[in-house]
């Protein structure tokens, strides 16, 4: 079995020896019951990957940076996914499942039919959580690379900080756009936006189709907002990516 893998927010070198913060020592202690000598892979973002032997002393451990690579594991098509916020572990799966399967970066986006309502400081403990599971949706599917999650915003204020740029902008309706196969491959990245649990606002569909998003429709039925984006990401990948 591969040496399990964590995310340590710190610089790491070959040779260096990577203290284990106290809540990364706890899982792999505890929850995942590693001893003094168990392998183990170290990543901070950085693309490349550190192989170590974990050094166990009470509850503290640490390992030294022994082999460092640095495999290619991104996709080659850059998707960012808007995702209208949604309650509680339903963003947290959107989060970890878009992770997996490849997506670039995350803007969470507060829409009119959103159930869930933050203030600022509700805001950042919320991105810091989702940047979390994030992290760890990393450390399961072996991505070297962690994507960023930002901080929530209004729709309005996100659509109208997009700019241009090349690329292809697809908003995910079910009630009328073409089929993923009718669109061409895109010349740049790929803007993907998802709805929250009551799906858009009529006006809110309005202001992003004038913003050239175009909308696509997942076949005939009607999926949750937990599925809806991570049903296009499969399918984007499989058609363009790396799948």
């Amino acid at each position: 079995m591969p040496a399990p893998r964590f995310y340590l927010d710190l610089p790491l070198a070959l040779g260096a020896r990577a203290d284990l913060p106290e809540a990364v020592a706890r899982h792999a202690l505890g929850a995942l019951r590693l001893k003094d000598g168990d392998a183990v892979t170290l990543f901070n973002g950085d693309g490349a990957e550190y192989h170590g032997v974990l050094a166990v002393r009470g509850k503290a451990a640490w390992a030294e940076c022994r082999t460092r690579e640095a495999p290619e594991r991104e996709s080659p098509l850059r998707v960012a996914l808007a995702q209208g916020v949604s309650a509680g572990e339903r963003m947290d799966y959107t989060v970890q499942k878009a992770v997996e399967l490849g997506v670039a970066g995350i803007t969470p986006v507060l829409m009119r039919r959103s159930v869930v309502r933050l203030d600022a400081q509700r805001a950042e403990k919320r991105r810091r959580h989702w940047q979390g599971v994030a992290a760890a949706a990393c450390e399961q599917c072996g991505r070297n690379r962690v994507p960023e999650v930002a901080a929530a915003q209004p729709f309005i204020a996100w659509l109208g900080g997009l700019g241009g740029g090349p690329g292809l902008r697809l908003l995910l309706d079910p009630e009328g756009g073409r089929a993923l196969a009718e669109f061409a491959p895109p010349a740049g990245p790929v803007l993907l936006l998802a709805g929250p649990e009551g799906g858009f606002d009529p006006e809110e569909k309005r202001l992003a189709r004038a913003a050239g998003f175009q909308p696509l429709r997942l076949g005939p039925r009607v999926l949750r907002t937990e599925t809806a984006a991570l049903a296009a990401l499969a399918a984007l990948q499989t058609l363009w990516g790396d799948f």
